[in-house]
């Protein structure tokens, strides 16, 4: 039995012909061939994959978009520690506003008294156009640094969301960037 095993192939034969120095050919020659067997056989693997999950749908999923928590707490929540600097302060208590009047697309304020990212920054400030603006940039890098460059205001971003999930997370990520920058 054991000299049967022995016997048996280990693997099967390859279906594509390989080139030998018995060919005649010199190394760059085969290592041409090579290559383009290798170029066959990558092809024939790509249209296979292909065929075989042509059928899934590949549209990406954001888990933070999916992952949700209860609407009441078990537990009492710890007042949040507001940072030092006066654009991540600012922030925060925007943050804090969109979360307590709700939030809207398309207005600063709407009827029902929702603010978007800009105007709940802008109630914040209280008037202080220097203090809305820079926190306004924050908000913009924040922004730009989770999705990209092409991202051309506050405002765009805001209005091309669903919910207010996005830009409410956006707010707070926006504070711990002012917050680490001294702002």
């Amino acid at each position: 039995m054991l000299a049967s095993l022995r016997t048996a192939p280990a693997v099967q034969a390859d279906q594509h012909p390989r080139t030998t120095p018995a060919d005649g050919l010199s190394l760059d020659a085969r290592l041409a061939a090579v290559e383009a067997a290798m170029t066959v056989r990558l092809d024939e693997a790509a249209v296979a994959h292909e065929v075989r999950t042509a059928h899934i749908n590949t549209k990406p999923v954001d888990l933070t978009d999916v992952i949700t928590v209860p609407l009441t707490p078990t537990l009492q929540p710890q007042p949040r520690q507001l940072p030092a600097t006066p654009v991540a302060a600012l922030l925060e208590r925007a943050r804090a506003r969109m979360e307590a009047d709700g939030w809207c697309a398309g207005a600063l304020t709407d009827e029902s008294g929702a603010v978007c990212l800009l105007g709940a920054i802008r109630k914040e400030a209280g008037g202080n156009r220097g203090l809305e603006a820079d926190a306004a940039s924050v908000v913009l890098d924040a922004i730009r640094r989770r999705f990209g460059d092409h991202i051309e205001s506050v405002p765009d971003f805001n209005d091309a969301h669903g919910t207010g999930r996005i830009p409410l997370r956006m707010l707070d990520q926006a504070a711990g960037l002012a917050d680490a920058r001294g702002q």
